[in-house]
């Protein structure tokens, strides 16, 4: 029983306080006055009444009424039940009352008229009636206001002491019907005490109602059962307000602890959603802050860091804007806002769907009907009340599904005094396939879910609603749950449940409630009296003599109906049935019960070839769960005892099982193998014996003190259940009671306990305690056993090295759980990282003394027993670390376990074993091809060893997948190319545990990740990382291979010895010699450091690199110039100077010979200069020169200054049609023409004046110089003026040159870009001339300048103005109108129309401007360039790309994406794309001057290109050879440093700028494959060879290190070892006689052919020498050891042929293991490699390959062609004439990885840019066979002469017929040699061949038989054969073609 209400208070507008600030309220009085001793008076109510704040208005307000909650510190909740009115103020109250607040907040108008201020009435109760207390507040308002005769302190006095039951559904009114008004005042005491005793007869009759004794009555319906919530309709109309999808949003935001805000005008509906959501969260309550209407002075409750569910009034929403993470519901918009940085968890699916639909059916039931061909009249909608209801079984119907099973994973560990109860979520989670839900996850970790846990987890209790359900319909649930109408009728069922609880007597419903007679507000203002004050007394005395009744009277007893708690089905029943079991799961599961008994019955073989299986088969959790099944049942098979081997298997499955488990299904198969750790083990010695335990630590479950405490209550929980069952007596009672669970028994010892007698009751709290005790110590032992390592000595318990290093696999680390105080405290005491085994045991010991405080003090355990436990632990502890040394002394002496033979690699001769192979295992990497990912068994990972020696690194071994167990996997790299080397720390899923290792990556794209074996000890792994350091960066590029090949590992820096080839030493020493004297007679200085300026900071490297020893006067002539005298000892180096390669191509071109200066033929433009034979002028260049006749070298001398690197100008190459020049040399130098042009009188130090202007001048006619050797210059001008310079050449020019303008515009547009950061140019052209730097951007006219006078060009110091950047010159190059400044017709013609004679392609970072010409004959083109930082690193990710550590975590992180970012493919675009556009220029006739950075990395990419792409000759072998010994190795590719070969270069990294030129080669060669005489697997080669040191050929920087060295001429000396080659171009070569290898056999040139690339992205192809891997026989780029080992698989296969029976020919290729070119060869090479086989077995000389090849096609080119007979024959293959593979056909067919486009318009700006052309003239057309040339024989089926009768009025005439099968074709020409076709008849529309008759014009003397006609769908054709015989011929060949169609 409980009161009504517990207080009455008034409150009122406090006028005192007016005026201060706002305005307050205050208590005026209250009842009782003193606080009750159960329910103390709650506080601040004044401020709930008016939570807009107390304000006085000037009109009359309606009376409001609401219901406002507040929680008291014992979190219970008070009801606040505010009715208020609004009374008049007196006006003299008014006046009397000083006005404080401001005057503009209280205008004089105001004070003068009415007032009325609020007055609040307010019941507070524990109780939630709101209906009742509207009523009662109603009825005191109505007798104050009508004036009713009931005194209001009798209404009042009732009201408190009206007692009711809480529930139950009784509502006897226990107080009396009492009222003073109808007793004469003399009797009032004495009737007073008479209403507290009614007779029998009242009490029946006012069982049923209450009435406050001023002639009311209504009815109070308790709930029958307490524990469900009351919500009338408040759940509809929230749904109603709201919808579906918002209220489930707040239903789980709510759940999972979020902020929930309510926003509505209205109070009481606020309250109403607030009890509605809370309504809705049955059977779990709400925990946290609950305010459904907070008072606008309390707002800043709104950013409590904890979650809340408040209501709040809509004129306060702009407050709640900037609050970040609450959920807002508008009640009144019908909106819930989430912010972005809140994430709701929904209901997991199907149930979300389950849920909306019967949601939308309970509030919308015609949607059920409204596709209903014949709907009924009218389906009756739900009253809103039992709508509530529906909706609120619903939820309840949802949480059943959510909770169903949830009694099985309680456990209970302790039955008395007090059930002490735990849920085992992980259990829960884990049985129910639901660990991955996020909703259910935060649901069990709530507070509410920890509440309903202990308020629901006893097992005997009353019983509710919710407990029925999930005891007894969850199987229903679960059947019903696809039907929707059955889902309907059991939430109608459960619906009825909730109404008749809410409403246990429906038809008992009258009201009798006073109403006031009229509205208040229609009462003049000063009619109604304000509220009177009350007499405290009397209302007291009520209040009393209850109280006094209430105790005298017998307590009434309710008895509560306690019962066992039914556990409803196990989980188990419907997870099989739910749970997405794999289709293939039993043929698993039946592989692991295989696997486990083969090893119990020690068939170790049969157990091994299982395992790999069985450990996939571990991914799963039903195998997991059958292994702990099956092991489970050998121990108690007495089979636990094992030898070594079958230990090692079952530990290997265990580690297996442990490691593939998710976190949280962790718990459950490590709970099951927990056991079984403990006791499988093996014999180690006498009386030692090493458990399973030891072998399974690594696992972080073990550290994990969530999983201990699971484990422990289970055990406990058993162990309580076994105690109770042993106690109950008599068989029967024993064999009934052997199937209950834990909670039942538990159930029946709490009903039971009441009756035992106190002695009883205490031996169970003590038998409970002990179990609970022993049960912590058995943990304590467990724990110890599996925190402890084997080796105490060895490492710490937990390895922390694994943590950080983000390339380990390992998952021994430390789980957040524990990783705080005592990791924290154990590291502050040990101070260092090798942790001594006392720290070990220190670490355990606390814990386990953590666990044990933890279980202990839930557990009930008393004070001592705990002291005893911390006392044991320590003893526990150190007795374990003893018995393990002896087990890990014991284990140590074991017979290792038998590893895989080491295989030992093939080396090269002259390779040499540095140190012997090292057993390791070979991890995988993130590439997939040989991880078994992309099917069959993985390759990887493989045991091994790895082996260094003086040129490599190998890897040899054999995988540990039984199934490919037989091969053999090679991985091997040069040392050389070693990129990046980096400790790794690497965890094995096999038999030991593996903790170092390496991870080693080299720039050949193979990727190296061992880890030792343990055999291998950890100093032996530090001494091979030292020696591949060692070996990897030598001290001198003398140290590496190619030098020390054949001789001692030791490096060799000088051999004493004498050497053969003396005369060359002695030469080489004598040229530098020379040049050091030479240097000796100038004044050497130290170079002054200065920070360089920016523009030329990129060169800072290369500067600091250079020797500290600078000229800086002019040498002595004598020395330098090249005369007649030279002395014998150069003449030597002269010789061998000009049988250098440069000199044979400059001999080629026709760019000049070296004769002296008085023989010289003055006719050649050119000459070879001997200028720096020394090196004394360019270190970095070659000896010998091109420079123009007129340039004498002393002039060459001065000019070289300006260059950076001394690298002047120089011809390189010339276009034999155009005889345009290529000329390449460094940027501008800082201290060059640019700084003359900045200051040009300013002297410069060191530098003259006068010095300063000649050698501008002096530049400046070396470009003349080189622009007046062209042949299109000196024929358009003898004199230098503008006028005759341009008609002559606009007249000469000729029409392919005007359609080629624009496509060069185009691509000008493309290199240069769309920036606008123009550099400023500097020059000192006469009057302003503008210097000519051509920018394509949009172009601004700066300003405007004088006309340009016409003349020779002026002095330095004639004008140092500034120029501006000419607009004209960009816009002229794209063919488009440029404004000119001074409007002369004339002008602008010639600057549009001409084009410069040599353009300068400079780097636009560095370009500030170079002297220009006045006349427009050379023009700068400023491009961006890559730098060398930018190609390093897109190389770095190129790499981690193609060759992945390990598997990206990303799933977005693709191989193309990353491919996109490392911008490899855009570094290759820029470099072809300036290369194509040099083509095109040089192709036009303007020679280029490619002078970028320092002249050796980008300059001599572009160089080359356009060489290779102008030049067939460069793209044969001779060619490509002497390419890359003239422009990349004698003018001086930094090739060691861009390498970094040895110890110097080791900073500066890798940086790939040859490998990126032979990328540019192989995709023009994909473009152009008949174009190259070399194949791919040549360029592959280089791409290898060229990092990898074998050869010397790309050793040193420069010719003159190599001289200086000696290894220049040494190759034509004579050879020490013949076999060992030096020089890559001579192994190339010996190579190429043996085999065609390098050879492509698509070779068929077209003369003269200038290619013209793609360069667009989208045409570029990732070449496979990037991800190619070929684990057979490792990288295929050493002949030797691929050819040996070929020969040695070929004896193997030959022996097992002859042992065993015939085996099929057939053969599996193995993409990833396979070289395919070998295992699959073209046809081709099949055929000579059968021949060669063929000559080996008749005993024949073999032919060379190439004879062979050279001999079949010129038979095939030889071979004449028959007339009639159809020829077919391997000269198919060998055709010299394969149009169809050439990019110069327009139309071309997409084959074989070769593509082009149509292309139309070759004249057109747009496909200039976009369409590759092959050659200078082209024939477009449309006619898809075109690209078949007629003469090619394959096509020709039959041919021959036939007269042809034109079409109508056309006489006959005499054509050559061919008949084409192939393409089904009838084609005829004018003769036989012509190669257009005249026409084609498609034989598809011919209908018939019948013989004809002769017609007019047709030829005479030829008799009837040879005329035929030819009848198509279109026309008829009229034929005449030679004679009747070919006529017939041609009718059956033509019937034949059709009928074979």
């Amino acid at each position: 029983m409980a009161r009504l209400a517990d207080y009455f208070v008034v409150v009122g507008y406090d006028f005192e306080k007016r005026g201060v600030s706002e305005g307050q309220g205050r208590i005026l009085q209250r009842f009782p006055e003193k606080d009750w001793e159960d329910n103390p008076f709650p506080q601040g109510i004044e401020l709930f009444c008016q939570p807009s704040g107390w304000q006085l208005v000037a009109e009359r307000l309606p009376a409001s009424f609401f219901v406002a909650v507040l929680t008291d510190i014992n979190s219970e909740r008070h009801y606040c039940a505010c009715f208020t009115f609004w009374e008049f103020v007196d006006p003299q109250l008014q006046r009397a009352e000083p006005c404080e607040a401001d005057e503009d907040e209280t205008p004089r108008e105001v004070q003068t008229s009415h007032l009325y201020a609020p007055k609040s009435l307010v019941l507070v109760s524990r109780l939630d009636h709101t209906e009742v207390f509207r009523n009662c507040l109603s009825l005191i308002y109505t007798v104050h206001v009508d004036g009713l005769s009931v005194p209001l302190e009798t209404v009042i006095g009732n009201l408190l002491t009206c007692i009711i039951p809480i529930a139950g559904g009784s509502q006897i009114n226990e107080s009396p019907v009492c009222s003073l008004n109808l007793v004469p005042l003399n009797l009032t005491c004495d009737w007073l005490l008479g209403c507290f005793q009614p007779d029998q007869e009242g009490r029946e009759e006012c069982s049923r109602t209450i009435t406050l004794g001023a002639g009311d009555r209504q009815v109070i319906q308790t709930p029958i059962n307490e524990s469900l919530p009351v919500s009338g309709c408040s759940v509809a109309q929230l749904f109603r307000q709201l919808g579906i999808v918002n209220v489930l949003y707040l239903f789980c935001a709510a759940l999972t602890e979020h902020k929930i805000l309510f926003l509505s005008r209205s109070y009481q509906r606020l309250t109403d959603a607030c009890r509605a959501l809370l309504a809705i969260m049955f059977p779990l309550k709400y925990s946290f802050t609950y305010v459904p209407i907070l008072p606008g002075k309390l707002l800043e409750v709104l950013s409590t860091p904890t979650p809340f569910i408040i209501g709040v009034n809509s004129t306060f929403r702009s407050e709640t804007q900037e609050l970040l993470d609450v959920v807002i519901a508008d009640l009144d918009g019908g909106t819930v806002t989430i912010p972005e940085c809140v994430h709701i968890s929904l209901l997991p699916e199907p149930l979300l769907q389950y849920t909306q639909t019967a949601l939308s059916t309970v509030l919308d039931p015609d949607l059920q009907v409204a596709d209903h061909a014949f709907p009924p009249s009218s389906i009756q909608s739900s009253s809103l009340k039992i709508q509530d209801k529906e909706i609120r079984a619903v939820f309840l119907w949802i949480f059943a599904q959510l909770f169903q099973g949830y009694r099985w994973c309680l456990h209970i560990i302790r039955i008395h005094p007090e059930p002490v109860i735990r849920f085992h979520k992980a259990a829960f989670l884990g049985q129910r396939a639901q660990t991955e839900d996020d909703f259910l996850m935060k649901v069990l970790d709530g507070m509410a879910f920890a509440r309903f846990v202990s308020e629901r987890g006893p097992p005997y209790r009353s019983t509710d609603l919710f407990d029925d359900l999930i005891a007894n319909q969850v199987e229903r649930i679960r059947q019903e749950e696809v039907f929707p109408h059955k889902v309907m009728n059991h939430i109608k069922e459960l619906a009825e449940h909730l109404f008749k609880n809410e409403n246990p007597y429906p038809a008992v419903a009258m009201h009798k409630v006073h109403r006031p007679a009229e509205s208040p507000q229609n009462c003049p203002a000063h009619a109604s009296a304000s509220f009177p004050h009350l007499d405290e007394v009397t209302v007291q005395l009520f209040i009393d003599h209850a109280h006094a009744k209430l105790r005298s009277a017998p307590p009434v007893v309710k008895a509560e109906l306690k019962s066992m708690v039914p556990s409803g089905p196990h989980l188990a029943d419907f997870v099989e049935r739910n749970g997405n079991v794999l289709a293939n799961s039993a043929r698993r599961l039946e592989v692991v019960r295989n696997c486990i008994t083969y090893v119990f019955d020690n068939k170790m073989l049969e157990a091994k070839k299982l395992m790999p299986a069985v450990l996939r088969a571990l991914k799963g959790r039903a195998a997991r769960v059958c292994l702990t099944q099956e092991l489970n049942q050998h121990v108690q098979q007495n089979r636990a005892v094992l030898d070594d081997q079958q230990f090692e298997y079952i530990i290997r499955m265990m580690n297996c099982t442990l490691q593939d488990c998710s976190h949280m299904d962790e718990h459950g198969i490590a709970a099951a193998l927990l056991p079984l750790v403990t006791a499988f083990c093996r014999k180690l010695g006498a009386g030692i014996t090493q458990f399973a335990y030891s072998c399974v630590q690594e696992h972080s479950v073990w550290t994990t003190m969530q999983f201990w405490e699971a484990m422990f209550y289970s055990d406990v929980q058993n162990h309580i259940r076994a105690l109770y069952l042993e106690t109950e007596e008599g068989t029967m009672e024993g064999l009934s009671g052997a199937g209950k669970s834990a909670l039942e028994l538990a159930s029946e010892q709490r009903r039971i306990w009441p009756t035992l007698s106190k002695e009883a009751q205490q031996e169970r709290v003590q038998k409970e305690e002990s179990t609970v005790f022993s049960q912590a110590i058995h943990y304590a032992n467990r724990m110890s056993y599996l925190l402890l390592p084997l080796d105490t000595s060895k490492n710490r318990l937990l390895r922390h090295t694994g943590l950080g290093d983000g390339e380990s696999v390992s998952n021994s680390y430390v789980t957040n759980s524990i990783a705080g105080s005592m990791a924290e405290s154990y590291d502050t005491e040990s101070g260092f990282e090798d942790a001594e085994t006392s720290d070990v045991a220190n670490y355990v010991v606390r814990f386990i003394n953590r666990f044990v405080d933890k279980v202990c003090n839930e557990s009930g355990v008393t004070n001592e027993h705990l002291k005893a436990l911390h006392t044991m632990i320590p003893d526990i502890v150190q007795m374990h670390i003893e018995t393990l040394d002896a087990v890990h002394r014991e284990s140590k002496r074991l017979p290792p376990i038998q590893k895989p033979k080491l295989l030992r690699p093939t080396l090269l001769q002259g390779e040499e074993l540095v140190m012997d192979g090292m057993r390791v295992h070979l991890i995988p990497d993130g590439r997939e091809e040989v991880m078994g990912v992309m099917g069959g068994p993985p390759l990887l990972p493989a045991e091994g060893a790895v082996f260094l020696t003086s040129y490599r690194i190998i890897f040899k071994g054999t995988p540990t997948d039984p199934l490919v167990g037989e091969q053999v996997v090679t991985r091997s790299f040069p040392i050389a190319a070693l990129t990046k080397e980096k400790r790794i720390s690497v965890t094995l899923p096999m038999d030991q545990f593996i903790q170092e290792g390496l991870q080693l990556r080299s720039c050949t794209f193979q990727l190296m990740k061992v880890a030792f074996d343990e055999e291998v000890a950890s100093d032996l792994a530090e001494v091979f990382r030292k020696n591949v350091h060692k070996l990897r960066y030598p001290q001198h590029v003398q140290g590496t291979f190619a030098f020390t090949v054949g001789q001692a590992t030791r490096l060799v820096v000088e051999q004493k010895s004498k050497d053969k080839n003396q005369s060359l030493k002695t030469l080489s020493k004598n040229l530098v010699k020379t040049a050091k004297r030479t240097i000796g007679r100038q004044h050497v200085t130290r170079k002054k450091y200065t920070p360089p300026t920016w523009e030329n900071r990129s060169s800072l490297q290369s500067e600091m690199d250079e020797d500290e020893i600078s000229v800086c006067e002019e040498p002595d002539q004598s020395s330098l110039t090249m005369s007649s005298t030279i002395r014998s000892s150069d003449r030597q180096t002269m010789s061998n100077v000009v049988e250098r390669a440069c000199c044979r191509d400059y001999q080629r071109l026709g760019l000049g010979t070296l004769s002296n200066s008085l023989t010289r033929s003055k006719n050649e433009p050119f000459r070879i200069s001997t200028a720096n034979r020394m090196y004394t002028m360019c270190r970095s260049y070659p000896g010998l020169l091109i420079v123009p006749q007129s340039i004498p070298d002393s002039t060459i001398q001065r000019i070289s200054r300006c260059y950076r690197q001394s690298r002047f100008p120089v011809v390189c190459w010339r276009n034999s049609r155009t005889k345009a020049l290529l000329l390449r040399s460094a940027g501008l130098h800082a201290k060059g023409v640019v700084g003359f042009f900045k200051s040009p009188n300013a002297p410069s130090a060191g530098v003259g004046p006068s010095q300063a202007d000649s050698t501008s001048l002096e530049q400046e006619k070396y470009l003349q110089a080189i622009v007046s050797s062209m042949p299109s210059y000196s024929e358009a001008t003898g004199r230098n003026t503008l006028s005759g310079y341009s008609s002559s050449h606009t007249s000469s020019s000729d029409l392919s040159d005007k359609l080629r303008q624009p496509k060069i515009g185009a691509l000008m547009r493309q290199v240069m870009g769309g920036k606008e950061d123009i550099p400023g140019t500097f020059s000192r052209g006469v009057l302003g001339q503008k210097a000519r730097v051509v920018s394509l951007t949009p172009p601004r006219v700066l300003g405007k300048t004088g006309h340009s006078p016409r003349g020779k060009w002026g002095s330095i110091r004639g004008s140092g103005r500034l120029s501006v950047y000419n607009p004209d010159v960009g816009n002229r190059l794209a063919g488009k109108e440029s404004p000119q400044p001074n409007g002369g017709p004339a002008d602008t013609y010639f600057l549009r129309q001409q084009r410069a004679y040599l353009y300068i392609i400079g780097d636009k970072a560095q370009l500030r401007g170079g002297k220009q010409d006045s006349f427009q004959q050379w023009e700068v083109v400023p491009i961006e360039v890559c730098d060398v930082r930018q190609v390093k690193n897109s190389f770095k990710k190129l790499m981690k790309a193609c060759v992945p550590s390990s598997a990206s975590p990303e799933p977005n992180m693709t191989f193309h994406r990353c491919l996109e970012e490392s911008d490899w493919m855009g570094l290759l675009h820029r470099v072809l794309q300036v290369s194509v556009l040099v083509v095109e220029l040089l192709d036009s006739g303007s020679s280029v001057m490619v002078s970028l950075e320092d002249g050796w990395d980008v300059t001599t990419q572009i160089v080359s290109l356009v060489q290779l792409l102008s030049d067939p000759y460069y793209r044969t072998f001779d060619g490509f050879r002497l390419l890359v010994e003239k422009e990349w190795l004698s003018f001086g590719h930094r090739f060691s440093h861009r390498s970094a070969q040895t110890v110097a270069g080791q900073n500066s990294g890798f940086t790939p700028i040859f490998l990126q030129f032979l990328d540019c080669v192989h995709q023009i060669h994909l473009q152009f494959p008949m174009e190259f005489e070399f194949s791919q697997h040549y360029l592959k080669f280089l791409a290898y060879h060229y990092v990898s040191n074998r050869f010397r050929t790309f050793l040193l920087d420069s010719d003159y290190e190599r001289i200086e060295l000696g290894v220049l001429y040494e190759e034509k000396g004579e050879r020490k070892n013949t076999t060992v080659c030096k020089s890559v171009w001579d192994y190339i070569e010996r190579l190429t006689k043996k085999t065609p290898i390098f050879y492509n056999y698509m070779f068929a040139p077209e003369d003269e052919e200038v290619l013209k690339p793609y360069s667009f992205i989208s045409n570029l192809k990732v070449w496979d020498f990037y991800t190619e891997e070929t684990l057979a026989e490792g990288p295929p780029f050493d002949w030797e050891l691929v050819r040996g080992r070929a020969e040695h698989v070929a004896e193997e296969t030959g022996e097992r042929a002859d042992s065993v029976a015939p085996r099929s020919q057939r053969r599996i290729v193995w993409p990833c293991y396979d070289d395919c070119s070998k295992v699959l060869p073209d046809a081709i090479t099949k055929l000579l490699q059968d021949l060669q086989a063929l000559e080996a077995e008749l005993g024949q000389v073999s032919e060379k390959w190439k004879e062979t090849w050279d001999r079949i096609k010129t038979t095939q080119r030889n071979e004449p062609k028959l007339d009639s007979r159809p020829s077919f024959s391997s000269s198919l293959l060998m055709s010299s004439n394969l149009s169809h593979q050439r990019r110069s056909q327009s139309v071309y067919l997409q084959e074989s990885r070769v593509c082009s486009s149509i292309n139309l318009a070759l004249d057109c700006e747009a496909s200039a840019t976009s369409t590759p052309a092959a050659g200078r003239t082209r024939t477009s057309t449309s006619t898809l066979y075109s690209q078949f040339q007629s003469t090619e024989s394959e096509n020709r089926s039959f041919e021959g002469i036939l007269y042809k009768k034109g079409a109508l009025l056309k006489p006959w005439k005499q054509r050559w017929f061919v008949l084409d099968k192939t393409k089904h074709q009838l084609r005829y020409y004018d003769s036989r040699q012509d190669k257009e076709c005249k026409g084609v008849i498609e034989l598809a529309e011919v209908e018939s061949v019948v013989p004809g008759t002769p017609t007019m014009g047709a030829p005479k003397n030829i008799e009837e038989k040879a005329f035929f006609d030819l009848k198509t769908t279109k026309r008829v054709y009229n034929f005449c054969a030679e004679n009747g015989l070919h006529a017939q011929l041609w009718v059956d060949s033509i019937q034949s073609c059709l009928s074979d169609a």
